[in-house]
């Protein structure tokens, strides 16, 4: 198995470049997981408590879990996806039952912070946006799809979003193999990285 990790800051179009990797090769034959789907269970909190979290450390991720899902994936086995609600700050109890591929790809924000998880990685990925582009992007997405409203984005974009870019994300980079600007000029990376994959799937 070929496990692809795909991280950059928030809204600097990392499922646009997941989406333009799959768009060309063979359906069933590559997974997608998102650490979004790792947000630690912070059932035994209030509400209130959980929109105070700092959803943008590594500490707010179940690197554990994902680890050992892609462990267990590694061996044939199926997993049990948990499904997370950023309306509820919290799992919702589904699952979602992933199947072993030849390549998975995990993307997300903090994937590239967790030494553990990073060598479990064959090839890893940066996606580079303008500052700009992602701040809007983040908010057109939590504004219209998890019902935020404008102060609450900028607010959150200023204490935490930012800060945590600084320290945790963009140093990330070091470790990439590959650095793709989110941009037109991106198309000669999204073909490299589809030309490995398509190697690996070859019988």
């Amino acid at each position: 198995m070929l496990i692809i990790g795909i991280a950059g800051g928030t809204g600097c179009g990392k499922t646009t470049v997941v989406n333009q990797i799959l768009n060309e090769l063979p359906e069933g034959e590559v997974g997608v997981i998102s650490q979004d789907s790792y947000y630690n269970d912070t059932s035994h909190l209030s509400y209130d408590e959980r929109i105070n979290i700092n959803f943008d450390h590594p500490r707010s991720i179940d690197f554990e879990l994902l680890e050992n899902h892609l462990k267990e994936l590694k061996k044939g086995i199926p997993i049990h996806q948990p499904v997370y609600s950023f309306v509820k700050h919290n799992r919702t109890g589904d699952t979602i039952l992933t199947h072993p591929r030849k390549v998975m790809i995990v993307e997300g924000i903090l994937i590239l912070t967790h030494p553990e998880l990073r060598d479990m990685f064959d090839i890893k990925i940066f996606v580079h946006a303008d500052t700009d582009e992602r701040l809007i992007r983040r908010l057109k997405r939590d504004i219209s799809e998890r019902g935020r409203d404008l102060d609450e984005v900028l607010s959150r974009y200023q204490n935490t979003l930012k800060p945590m870019h600084i320290q945790f994300i963009e140093p990330m980079k070091e470790y990439a193999d590959i650095i793709i600007p989110n941009n037109k000029h991106n198309i000669v990376a999204v073909d490299i990285v589809r030309t490995i994959i398509n190697n690996k799937l070859k019988p």
